[in-house]
């Protein structure tokens, strides 16, 4: 049965301190596949990753590039897939998957097909302005116990 952990964010201070919170508890070769509308808070997310992770450099989408390379405690590679087109070429995502930082990819669904087996889904509703609705689906052990742990 797949489990889901909810958590709800009453600001995008809040969304960076728990993007933050669970930083701290990743591992290299973790990796997050994030979910949401435009402007649903997926940046805000990935910086909090970015702080938890102790990277001074300002993270922004990397909408052009496809990945963006951060260094911290642990390395973050942050991947928009968006404009991926499905014919095109292995882009060797999976050297990022199994290397030794921390993977996170906006509209990871596009890439489905290239995405491992084992790993933490994150999805970002809208509830209001500054209010989000931060859904967790893990996939596999270590994942679900993380959850566990950043979720009480």
């Amino acid at each position: 049965m797949e489990q889901k952990f909810e958590w709800v964010s009453k600001s995008e201070l809040e969304t960076v301190d728990f993007a933050s919170t669970l930083a701290e508890k990743l591992n290299a070769g973790d990796v997050l596949a994030l979910e949401g509308d435009l402007g649903a808070g997926k940046t805000a997310f990935t910086k909090g990753l970015a702080k938890g992770l102790g990277i001074k450099r300002n993270v922004n989408s990397p909408t052009f590039t496809i990945i963006k390379e951060y260094m911290g405690r642990l390395p973050l590679y942050h991947m928009d897939v968006y404009r991926v087109s499905e014919e095109e070429e292995d882009l060797g995502f999976d050297e990022y998957f199994e290397g030794e930082g921390v993977t996170v990819v906006e509209w990871a669904h596009l890439i489905q097909e290239q995405l491992p087996e084992k790993m933490l889904t994150i999805q970002i509703f809208r509830l209001g302005d500054s209010e989000r609705r931060i859904v967790l689906q893990p996939s596999g052990t270590r994942y679900v116990e993380l959850c566990k742990e950043i979720i009480s």
